[in-house]
């Protein structure tokens, strides 16, 4: 028999790299290891991503709570402004209402002054025409300026100036002292009793004097009363009993009398013609040559050279000024 015989190898090919493949599985391989690192950097960024979301979204509620906090400020803000418009507007309204009212008593306030002024000149003007009394109307004058200089208004500067040009005139009438001069010619009419006649008849004796004359004082006394030496060059004075006595100094005392009526009624001509008849009295039946009748019939020519009644100025221009501005405020 025959052996078998063994099979033949297939003749060994020389090893040769086949680079197609190589370059395929390489390729393949950079791609899986570029798959890989772009699955882990997309791993990353979608980490971050969703890190950055979720901040983001973390960011958008807070957003949306600030935005609904401040959305709720300004509700209130916009109610408080709201309330703040509606009390400005009131007050407004207020203050317009307050303005008014204010502008009115003001109106009022210078009505009633003006009428209390007018009532001040009104008297003063009466105190000239019925009294004559200067200085009263001064001092109403005077008066109704002072209330019109703490009002400080301008619009009653006019009326000032007619009651400066008033009192200015009535500073410059000549001044008439009814009181002073009713004074003199009542102390006048009280010294009366004690003035000597011209021709006494018998001497009253002191009042001081309580013990009784001697006969020799009483000798003496009558011997004065039968011889008198008088001037020849004189009038003869008039003889009057003692009962004519009292009705000459009754009737010169009626005389000073009327005359004090007389300057009290303004009435110049009954107020000096008073004065004279009673000087005539005085130079007629009483002694001129005593000091006291004397210093009485001085005073008579004194007070008898004044005027009872001197003329006296209008307050015209005040009282047209009060009359223009009620006219100018209707």
């Amino acid at each position: 028999m025959t052996e078998p015989t063994a099979p033949t190898s297939p003749p060994r090919r020389p090893f040769s790299v086949n680079w197609g493949i190589l370059l395929a599985i390489i390729a393949i391989a950079l791609a899986a290891a570029v798959w890989l690192n772009n699955r882990d950097q997309s791993r990353g960024v979608k980490t971050d991503i969703a890190r950055k979301l979720a901040e983001f979204d973390a960011s958008i509620k807070e957003s949306r709570i600030l935005a609904r906090n401040a959305d709720e400020l300004m509700r209130q803000n916009l109610s408080r402004i709201a309330q703040i418009e509606n009390q400005l507007s009131g007050s407004k309204e207020q203050q317009q209402a307050l303005e008014s009212l204010y502008k009115e008593l003001a109106r009022d306030r210078d009505q009633w002054t003006l009428s209390d002024i007018e009532q001040i000149v009104l008297t003063a003007s009466q105190q000239l025409q019925l009294a004559g009394n200067v200085k009263a109307a001064i001092i109403a004058l005077e008066t109704a300026d002072q209330r019109l200089l703490r009002l400080d208004k301008p619009q009653f500067t006019r009326l000032r100036q007619a009651i400066a040009n008033d009192l200015a005139r009535l500073h410059a009438t000549p001044f008439v002292d009814q009181t002073g001069i009713s004074l003199k010619l009542s102390a006048m009419t009280e010294t009366i009793e004690q003035l000597p006649l011209a021709s006494a008849h018998t001497k009253k004796p002191a009042k001081d004097e309580k013990a009784k004359p001697s006969l020799t004082q009483d000798l003496l006394s009558e011997f004065k009363n039968l011889v008198q030496i008088r001037r020849l060059d004189q009038g003869e004075p008039a003889l009057l009993m003692p009962e004519q006595e009292y009705f000459l100094r009754q009737n010169l005392q009626l005389r000073l009398l009327a005359a004090r009526l007389a300057l009290l009624s303004r009435d110049t001509a009954g107020y000096q013609a008073d004065l004279n008849a009673a000087g005539k009295l005085l130079a007629r039946y009483f002694n001129t040559q005593d000091s006291a009748v004397a210093a009485a019939q001085s005073e008579l020519r004194k007070l008898a050279v004044l005027s009872a009644a001197p003329k006296l100025p209008e307050l015209k221009e005040s009282l047209a000024a009060i009359e223009s501005y009620h006219q100018a405020r209707q």
